[in-house]
């Protein structure tokens, strides 16, 4: 009881084993309550732990309306996810299958007809600096068809496709909206021929192949070298040759020695074996001895030049059993004298 005579009520309700209220809750004792409305039952006490759950509850419940979205957005992504997968299955499967260029170009077909459409069809090319490469050759490289647009054409990619070309040292591609195209290139010419393996090659100023060996009047009149090393050295010898058109002019080819030095085929047959320095010095100097001595017009075998301070000739076969005969002949008569 209070000081009032009242029992005091309990705040938090007892619960019988049955789980039903007593007390104040279940109108045990009504002294004191009359004329008050029933009293509401009030929230049972929480603890530490109580309070935490509820916390939880609450961050599930804005965790569940997040969660909502999320989904709806993982819905949206997994759909972009699912087609990009079907994609990716299917270039995969165009690329294994061998279809992918087919496919690539029907594309390009069907943009090309879009912008042939719409007035960007090539209607002129205009091709300049060609000699050896046919329009042809140089306009299926570039990708030009007769259906191609000019709003489609790669310019940059048609240039290096035909800078690729032996014969095409550099070239220019420009569109000229609306149906215009231009194309200029430059070629290589042929510098010498390269003779390696038994096969015969037009090769340029670098040494690049450009083209095999034929009949062509351009061709014949080229120099000619021959083995490992000879393509990117060719410069090297033309170009001395050239001081001395003397012995250029019977000279049948020019040999590649390990790729150290030349050793030069003179066309009736001599060997010039040349030093690995000097080069020029050389080439005069037998220039020279030809000059005064003809010495590339006798019956000799080899020339070696590549000792600086002389020159050793070999004879040949017939003329060393000659030159033998005669040494005989001089020893024999100069013992007759002598007796």
């Amino acid at each position: 009881m209070d000081g009032g005579g009242r029992f005091a009520r309990s705040l938090t309700p007892r619960q019988t084993p049955a789980g039903k209220r007593t007390g104040a809750a279940t109108g045990g004792n009504q002294r004191g309550t009359r004329g008050r409305e029933p009293s509401r039952p009030t929230a049972p006490a929480t603890d530490e732990r109580t309070r935490l759950f509820d916390r939880a509850v609450i961050g599930g419940r804005r965790f569940f309306v997040g969660l909502s979205a999320s989904r709806a957005l993982s819905c949206g992504a997994g759909t972009w996810l699912t087609l990009a997968l079907f994609a990716a299955t299917g270039v995969y499967g165009l690329e294994r299958g061998g279809h992918m260029p087919a496919t690539v170009e029907a594309m390009r077909d069907m943009g090309d007809a879009a912008a042939n459409l719409a007035g960007f069809r090539i209607a002129n090319v205009n091709l300049a600096g060609q000699n050896h490469v046919t329009p042809g050759d140089i306009l299926a490289t570039a990708g030009v068809k007769p259906t191609s647009s000019l709003l489609f054409l790669d310019a940059e990619g048609a240039r290096m496709r035909l800078e690729e070309l032996a014969w095409i040292k550099r070239a220019t591609v420009q569109k000229l909206y609306p149906d215009r195209l231009d194309i200029q290139i430059v070629e290589r010419e042929g510098f010498a021929l390269w003779q390696k393996d038994g096969k015969i090659n037009v090769i340029a100023r670098d040494g690049t192949v450009i083209a095999p060996y034929s009949d062509d009047p351009r061709y014949i009149r080229l120099p000619v070298v021959v083995g490992d090393g000879a393509q990117t050295n060719v410069v090297e010898i033309v170009e001395a040759l050239s001081l001395v058109p003397g012995v250029r002019d019977k000279v049948r080819a020019a040999i590649r020695v390990a790729d150290r030095r030349w050793t030069l085929k003179m066309r009736n047959g001599i060997d010039v074996r040349l030093p690995e320095t000097g080069l020029a010095d050389a080439l005069e100097q037998l220039a020279l001895l030809d000059q005064q001595k003809s010495l590339l017009s006798r019956d000799i075998t080899i020339v070696d030049l590549r000792l600086p301070d002389r020159v050793s000739v070999r004879l040949s076969d017939a003329a060393y059993e000659a030159r033998q005969a005669e040494l005989k002949a001089q020893a024999k008569a100069k013992k007759g004298s002598n007796t």
